[in-house]
């Protein structure tokens, strides 16, 4: 039996530039990467040093300091070509040139099932698979010491021009029933797996899940909003969360031995030219997705629009990404764009704007802020987005002074950057809360561990 859970406070952005529901095998890159920085707080420790290695697809690449348990291993088979480094040496990309089929590393069959508990988990963190799971509070990676006490899950992303979890999902059934079973090892406490309410696919019949039916406006797909609704977090608990995909690929770890990270990217928004799903491997390069684009004229985002982050066109899809979404940038100028009623062209909650004369009405939106950062301003946008239970500009306010007894009786612990991105797009002040809040995160780590 599921669990209703209707989302009241949001606000859905109808935008153009849906991926069309038609899968294609996308054209092999001749290099991937894996990228560091997609994976916050790990410090890497390479074992591949040398340019010219050959790696296995599922081999080791590098682990994290802090942690040797937490291991990330290659999602391609080829020979290390780069190892690109930052300032103070900090580690980029690590980028593989491919081989034009995958050779896999052989962990072994397991049945999940029937495999100890220790056993799984050392499967699914020595595969590299333990790069999935997340760990809230600080939305960090798992540490396979802790015990969750819940793993989330959802299969329904509310977020504008987002991949279809569900579309992605449809001939991975087997796996993801397996990827269930291995998780189920991992907690002694429940998985909860979250779909759109009304679905027909696969999912609902899932076994070994409590299953979360959800409904209303984005942020609804949201893991925070089905953890609040389910089991709050308190200070000293733990809960991982992952992506509906990955439980597919730690599901054929167990069935086939091997790491096959498969990725599905939804190619969307109004500046694509051939908006559809294609079939590809992680850290694909953005260019064998999308051909060449204008960097200039172009916004290219791996991820959604409210939480992407902005890439170049010779860069790499970033790790946990179903998504690329590209968008016109916002280099023009309006004149009088002061004026209220005066552009209606972007969906707004403000009745200064006539779009909300035309609630399904789809728009081709930019990069354009309109407006410039101000001080905030008590007006209740806020709060009208944000279905938590939480003072948002309030937690903003402590994480911006650095107040961290504030920050804990405002629900610090209870949130991550990604709950803040509607608050990031209809705030007046044109404030970063999503960054103010990963800022407020690492703030937490550093002192309360």
């Amino acid at each position: 039996m599921s669990k209703d859970i209707k989302v009241k406070k949001g606000l859905d952005l109808r935008l153009k530039g849906e991926a069309e529901q038609v899968l294609v095998e996308a054209p092999r890159s001749k290099t991937f990467a894996i990228k560091p920085p997609d994976f916050h707080s790990v410090v890497p420790k390479m074992l591949i040093k040398k340019e010219g290695t050959k790696i296995l697809a599922g081999e080791e690449i590098f682990y994290s300091k802090y942690n040797e348990d937490v291991r990330f291993t290659a999602p391609v088979s080829g020979t290390l070509k780069e190892i690109v480094r930052g300032d103070k040496r900090r580690i980029l990309e690590v980028v593989i040139e491919a081989d034009p089929e995958n050779n896999y590393k052989d962990y072994g069959k397991m049945n999940a099932s029937s495999a100890s508990n220790e056993e799984v988990k050392k499967r699914v963190f020595e595969s590299g698979c333990g790069a999935f799971l997340k760990q809230r509070p600080y939305d960090i990676v798992a540490d396979p010491e802790d015990e969750p006490k819940a793993i989330y899950i959802s299969a329904f992303n509310s977020a504008p021009l987002a991949a279809d979890l569900e579309f992605i999902l449809k001939d991975k059934k087997d796996a993801f029933q397996e990827g269930i079973n291995a998780l189920k090892k991992l907690t002694s406490g429940k998985v909860y797996l979250a779909v759109k309410k009304g679905s027909s696919s696969f999912l609902k019949d899932i076994q070994g899940v409590e299953l979360l039916s959800v409904s209303g406006p984005h942020p609804a797909g949201n893991v925070g909003v089905h953890i609040q609704e389910t089991e709050p977090i308190n200070m000293g608990d733990r809960v991982w969360t992952l992506g509906a995909e990955d439980v597919s690929i730690i599901g054929n770890v167990f069935l086939t031995g091997q790491y096959r990270a498969e990725r599905t990217i939804a190619v969307a928004g109004s500046a694509a030219k051939d908006r559809k799903y294609y079939k590809t491997f992680i850290g694909a390069n953005i260019s064998d997705l999308i051909g060449t684009v204008n960097d200039e004229e172009t916004r290219i985002i791996s991820g959604d629009v409210l939480t992407g982050l902005q890439l170049s066109n010779n860069q790499y899809v970033s790790f946990y990404d179903n998504t690329l979404t590209l968008i016109p940038e916002g280099n023009n100028y309006r004149m009088f764009g002061w004026l209220p009623f005066t552009y209606n062209g972007i969906p707004s909650m403000s009745r200064t704007s006539l779009s909300w004369m035309f609630p399904n009405k789809k728009y081709e939106v930019n990069t354009n802020l309109n407006g410039e950062e101000r001080a905030l301003v008590v007006t209740g946008e806020m709060e009208e987005v944000m279905p938590l239970n939480i003072y948002p500009m309030q937690l903003l306010k402590a994480c911006m002074t650095g107040n961290i007894e504030k920050m804990e009786n405002l629900g610090i612990y209870e949130v991550i950057p990604e709950d803040f991105a509607l608050v990031d797009y209809v705030n007046t002040s044109k404030i970063e809360a999503q960054e103010i809040i990963r800022l407020g995160l690492d703030l937490m780590i550093t002192e309360v561990g």
